[in-house]
């Protein structure tokens, strides 16, 4: 069975976006880049929203070609580009770029993808990982916490109907003051 990983940079208060998707907060340092990057690599499969998802295919299937590129921002657009990705959406036709586009249930499919064999899967988005978290199915939540309050915004975790015990797995700190935490569900 596969594992299934929430995880993204998110405010002190808790939030992924301020009002109006506002993400100017977040704290940009090659370490924190390193790390979402590395994550990236040990992935074998990324679960999108459509938010989400139009986010990062409107810049990093071409990332790497664009002037004043870095060695680090090409690398992570060559494995974000060539990874398999599943896309949930009911508005969107298409997608592209090594990607699948789930129209139907996305507990149900995530559930089937996480009976296959295979390795880890991340799932992005706060209205479809809220939908995974209610159904019990993430595994581990990765928290990238900046040093900042936004007030409000979209939440990382979603309302719950019950709580979710976890387990502390790893906390750092990095020198931009964004503390890295890994959480597993205990079952």
């Amino acid at each position: 069975m596969r594992k299934l990983i929430y995880g993204m940079n998110v405010t002190l208060d808790g939030y992924i976006a301020a009002p109006g998707d506002d993400i100017a907060w977040g704290v940009p340092s090659d370490e924190l880049f390193r790390f979402w990057s590395d994550q990236l690599e040990a992935t074998d499969l990324s679960l999108y929203g459509r938010k989400l998802w139009e986010t990062m295919s409107s810049h990093w299937p071409t990332a790497d070609r664009q002037p004043g590129t870095n060695d680090a921002e090409a690398e992570f657009a060559r494995r974000w580009r060539n990874m398999s990705k599943v896309v949930f959406s009911s508005t969107l036709d298409e997608v592209d770029w090594n990607t699948r586009l789930v129209t139907g249930d996305a507990v149900a499919e995530i559930t089937r993808l996480k009976a296959e064999d295979g390795g880890p899967m991340d799932i992005g988005g706060a209205t479809l990982a809220g939908a995974a978290m209610r159904a019990g199915l993430i595994d581990e939540y990765v928290l990238a916490t900046a040093p900042v309050l936004v007030g409000s915004g979209t939440p990382f975790f979603a309302a719950l109907d019950r709580w979710v015990d976890l387990r502390l797995i790893e906390t750092r700190t990095l020198p931009c003051g964004v503390v890295l935490s890994r959480y597993e569900t205990r079952r």
